[in-house]
């Protein structure tokens, strides 16, 4: 089987779905397919172009296009660095080796669209691997207008895309709802979560944790926010819960990762002129299970309505550090369906920052249950979150849709 990736970004960039992307690559080619990727030559969020233009990784054929000429510097910017790729990409994809199918992700938005085309061209099923859910995370967030011309156009896009393609893979539950909403036949969508890796990230016991120096933490409790601060996710509710917290010495809040509303973190925390929190930028993944476990718990965040059209992978690795979640949305998210299931932490409603504080006030207090938290999440990981599983229920996918076509 010859399987071709379609995203903006892949390895070595530190983005998730270059990383997802990289890891399903490397179960693929270990079981004997052949794989294609078309990504950037830059960094995401980077201007220029820094990568190879074509190189072998881990058996996977890479072949990097154009470049991004203005990084994240505005949206009119993103939108024709979006545009040259769509154009990069789809020349390239006339000249790489015919693929049996197509997996094509979410960056940029609406690339799904070259892999339908390449079913009409050149013979191959297409996956849709919604990462996130476009027009409806901008609506959501308050980026487009429900009922303006561009929004209708793009949900119009979106639908006949979802329609076309062979299967969608969503990523929880309340996706898979948005999805079958939209009119798209129920066997068509497919859920296979994202992931994380145990032996990869692995519980680093606090004695033995550099980054405890490193940011100068001692003994006390952590509360870390790590990965992408994003438009979908609530930054205001656990600034608000780490100001109510300033004057107690025995907490810490690191906020580390990069991100749209990374700045708004960085000027609140400079204004208030909280002495307890720590900023940090991305840290590479080789040092990923030292940096999540020096949290003793770790907060996640959706605004309320943008459920469904985002799932954050990063409770998985908070889940193979073995690190209970303090989750601030909707009580209908993924994210909060799975903590309530395997008891891995606790839920707090949009903007409320007093129930936040309480409960870490509780949690630094009762040690035993965060462990038992920590614990139960680990466990979910590997039962039910496993790299091994989601990569192997791909393969399984990509191999039953390639012997229905012959």
């Amino acid at each position: 089987m010859r399987v071709l990736f379609i995203n903006q970004v892949f390895y070595p960039d530190h983005a998730a779905t270059a990383q997802h992307a990289h890891d399903l690559a490397k179960h693929l080619v270990a079981h004997g397919h052949e794989v294609d990727v078309i990504a950037s030559r830059s960094i995401y969020g980077s201007s220029g172009a820094t990568l190879e233009k074509h190189e072998i990784v881990d058996g996977a054929h890479v072949h990097r296009v154009g470049k991004s000429l203005f990084g994240k510097s505005s949206i009119a910017a993103r939108a024709l660095d979006f545009g040259l790729f769509y154009l990069a990409a789809s020349f390239k994809a006339m000249r790489v080796r015919k693929p049996d199918v197509v997996v094509c992700f979410t960056t940029p938005p609406f690339i799904s669209v070259l892999g339908i085309v390449l079913r009409r061209v050149r013979g191959a099923k297409t996956v849709y691997w919604l990462m996130d859910l476009y027009p409806d995370v901008a609506v959501a967030t308050g980026v487009m207008q429900p009922r303006s011309l561009a929004t209708r156009f793009f949900e119009g896009l979106s639908r006949w895309s979802l329609r076309k393609s062979d299967r969608v893979v969503v990523l929880g539950r309340c996706m898979g709802d948005r999805v079958r909403e939209k009119g798209v036949d129920h066997g068509q969508v497919v859920r296979i979560g994202v992931w994380s890796d145990q032996d990869e990230v692995k519980p680093i016991a606090r004695a033995e944790n550099p980054y405890r120096e490193t940011w100068d933490l001692g003994d006390r409790f952590v509360v870390m926010y790590s990965g992408n601060f994003g438009i979908g996710h609530d930054v205001d509710t656990f600034l608000r819960g780490a100001e109510m917290l300033k004057d107690d010495d025995t907490i810490r809040f690191v906020f580390v990762g990069g991100g749209k509303k990374k700045a708004t973190v960085e000027q609140f925390v400079r204004d208030k002129e909280l002495g307890n929190c720590v900023l940090d930028e991305y840290q590479p993944r080789e040092k990923l299970d030292q940096s999540l476990s020096v949290a003793d718990v770790h907060l996640v965040s959706i605004l309320e309505g943008v459920e469904g059209t985002i799932v954050p992978c990063k409770l998985f690795g908070i889940m193979a550090a073995g690190r209970a979640t303090v989750y601030i949305g909707s009580p209908k998210s993924e994210i909060a369906l799975a903590l309530e299931e395997h008891d891995a932490g606790v839920l707090i409603g949009q903007g409320d920052a007093e129930g936040l504080a309480e409960a870490i006030r509780g949690m630094r207090d009762d040690r035993d249950r965060v462990e038992r938290m920590g614990e139960n999440a680990r466990r979910a990981l590997g039962e039910v979150y496993s790299r091994e599983a989601a990569c192997e229920a791909w393969r399984l996918m990509l191999e039953g849709m390639v012997g229905e076509a012959l």
